[in-house]
């Protein structure tokens, strides 16, 4: 059973993209999963994202992304929402792969703009209706053209928000003024996507994030939105500035790659990372540890 949400927050407001844990010789660590999965949820997320960027996704494959689903929502999953990342740049892979969550019991699904091959807008609105179409999960779109290479267009998150499934949208374009467009014309819940854009994103009418930084600072952006909700917004930005720090460094390189290495720090499961990607350098190492001090993470 799916934990309850709401049209304006289908979601939740504090989701995190969860890692994928690896054993040290590299394998998929089903037990690390659900233990880091309750330990983030524990610390005040309503969802988790699995098998998004951060969760590795390029280099896992569809057997290891169904069974890390699966394995989430045993642990957690009657308490927050699990939101399967199912976005590739080939849309009949993409079906597969949706029909594969919803099979498995994913409360949603993340689709992230078609990378690498830069579609036109149409093949951006044909893909992401073939997705939504290929499973009766909602959807939250994944616009981040620095990683794909394309944005996804004011009109076409306008038509998207047309298809009933299509409910949310994940926003790293690093736009305020088209983001605001966009959220006024749509109607779609909008989540940021870049932690250093948390607040500012709020200020234009998004609803909450989804974050990279929650791996280590989930209370604070709890904390965060729910002051800036409550209309305190001295507060909330009092709780962004103490959070700078720790934005600034967390993505000095690859955010997995600083992510695995925090939580290997605070001793949560997290494991090596799978080729390209690779561990930081100790001098990388010592200058994340001095950047969540500065934002006050306790390691």
């Amino acid at each position: 059973m799916a934990p309850t949400s709401t049209p304006q927050t289908p979601f939740g407001r504090v989701l995190t993209a969860m890692v994928t844990p690896f054993t040290a010789d590299g394998a998929l660590d089903l037990d690390g999963a659900q233990r880091l999965a309750t330990h983030l949820v524990d610390a005040g997320n309503d969802g988790l994202v699995i098998n998004g960027t951060t969760g590795e996704s390029p280099t896992t494959g569809d057997v290891e992304k169904s069974d890390l689903v699966r394995a989430v929502l045993e642990a957690v999953g009657d308490r927050a929402h699990v939101i399967a990342g199912v976005g590739t740049n080939d849309t009949h892979h993409s079906m597969e792969l949706a029909r594969a969550a919803e099979k498995v019991g994913a409360h949603g699904l993340l689709v992230v703009t078609p990378y690498y091959n830069k579609p036109p807008q149409e093949g951006l609105y044909r893909h992401f209706k073939a997705v939504a179409d290929a499973a009766d999960l909602p959807v939250m779109l994944y616009d981040i053209p620095g990683r794909s290479g394309v944005p996804i267009d004011t009109e076409t998150i306008v038509r998207l928000a047309e298809h009933p499934r299509i409910v949310a949208n994940k926003d790293a374009k690093g736009d305020l003024g088209r983001a605001s467009w966009a959220i006024a014309r749509s109607g779609l819940a909008w989540y940021s996507g870049d932690d250093m854009l948390n607040l500012p994103l709020l200020s234009v009418g998004a609803v909450g994030f989804v974050s990279v930084v929650g791996h280590v600072v989930t209370p604070e952006l709890r904390a965060l939105v729910e002051a800036y909700g409550s209309g305190d917004v001295q507060k909330a930005t009092e709780i962004h500035q103490k959070l700078l720090p720790v934005f600034t460094g967390m993505f000095r390189t690859q955010g997995v790659m600083t992510t695995k290495a925090a939580l290997a720090l605070q001793g949560l499961p997290a494991g090596p990372l799978r080729a390209p990607m690779v561990e930081l350098s100790p001098e990388e190492t010592a200058q994340l540890k001095i950047d969540l001090a500065a934002g006050g993470v306790q390691l």
